[in-house]
């Protein structure tokens, strides 16, 4: 990766509003800390861990984490400049609310669509911890750095299942962000395991 992909601009994308940019900078550093805080010092008994034969362990939520993010990266690289414009009278703050929200939560419980499954490919802890890095540092990129991330619209299926198609589209400064509120949703899902009565202690 070079080092001009990652640089930090002096302002702000000339359709972006500094604190949204702010907002989201700080969201994305949070939950990427509080994920590898978590995992870091799990024992491969811990990462394994499955508390029922249909429960993900730590080690599939993880890496489902980090396939969405590169879904969510390819999406606002290689969709969003093409994409339709967001039409004049969006209430993208709406959107916003449902993004930051409803989506780190887990209130409804949905069913990962069968590309999204996750595939064991981390066997520890430290075989993740530098793919999550890396996408941190690509998704603070794309939010600095990608013009037009208010002006542009994708569609956005996991938005039509949380509003059943009340909104139906995001614009990719919502998509940056469902990338990180999906990262804490399945932070909670990890705690959740690491709660159960029967999680090994070492």
């Amino acid at each position: 990766m070079s080092s001009t992909a990652l640089a930090t601009p002096t302002s702000a994308p000339s359709n972006m509003v500094p604190c949204d940019l702010d907002q989201g900078r700080m969201y994305l550093d949070h939950v990427h800390t509080n994920l590898t805080g978590v995992i870091k010092r799990l024992s491969p008994a811990q990462w394994n861990f499955k508390p029922a034969p249909d429960r993900w362990s730590i080690a599939e939520n993880v890496d489902h984490v980090e396939f969405v993010q590169g879904i969510v990266l390819g999406r606002v690289r290689d969709l969003l400049p093409t994409a339709p414009a967001s039409a004049p009278d969006r209430d993208y703050r709406a959107v916003d609310a449902i993004v930051l929200g409803v989506f780190p939560h887990r209130f409804a419980r949905f069913n990962a669509p069968e590309p999204l499954l996750p595939t064991s490919r981390f066997k520890s802890p430290q075989d993740a911890l530098p793919r999550l890095a890396e996408n941190t540092a690509r998704l603070t990129a794309q939010l600095e750095l990608t013009p037009d991330l208010r002006g542009r619209v994708l569609d956005a299926p996991p938005l039509k299942a949380s509003t059943q198609g009340e909104h139906t589209v995001m614009d990719g400064y919502q998509w940056l962000m469902t990338a990180a509120a999906h990262t804490e949703r399945h932070t909670h899902q990890i705690l959740e395991l690491m709660a159960d009565p029967n999680f090994p202690e070492n």
